[in-house]
């Protein structure tokens, strides 16, 4: 009888063994899932690896206007969301807009670019 009991006691120990390691593993994929989640990106919000590149892209934008010799490329503000960058800040002529908007177009990454320059 006690022979009974212990193989019966060491079958329900193996069962509750089974189900604690399911619990644990469902556990750690959920919880690798959510942080993965929580690294991906929406229509609003970048994943972290997204804003290294766009903040490369930035980079390489201002480096290109500033190397510009025509151009006043402290005056334009650069900004990068996704691959599109947004040139604002304040131009002396159209012809200047329109360079700054070329030479941005021209970085490797850039997916478009939005005018937001003002005339002086």
């Amino acid at each position: 009888m006690q022979h009974l009991i212990l193989i019966v006691y060491g079958l329900l120990g193996e069962l509750v063994m089974q189900n604690l390691i399911k619990f644990i593993s469902a556990f750690f994929l959920s919880l690798t899932l959510m942080t993965v989640a929580g690294c991906a990106s929406t229509p609003r919000h970048e994943g972290s690896g997204e804003y290294v590149d766009d903040s490369v892209i930035t980079m390489k934008v201002k480096a290109e206007l500033f190397d510009e010799p025509n151009l006043r490329s402290g005056q334009i503000n650069v900004e990068t969301f996704k691959g599109v960058v947004q040139l604002s800040g304040f131009v002396n002529a159209k012809s200047d807009m329109d360079t700054a908007i070329e030479v941005a177009r021209r970085v490797p990454g850039v997916k478009s670019v939005k005018n937001d320059m003002r005339l002086k």
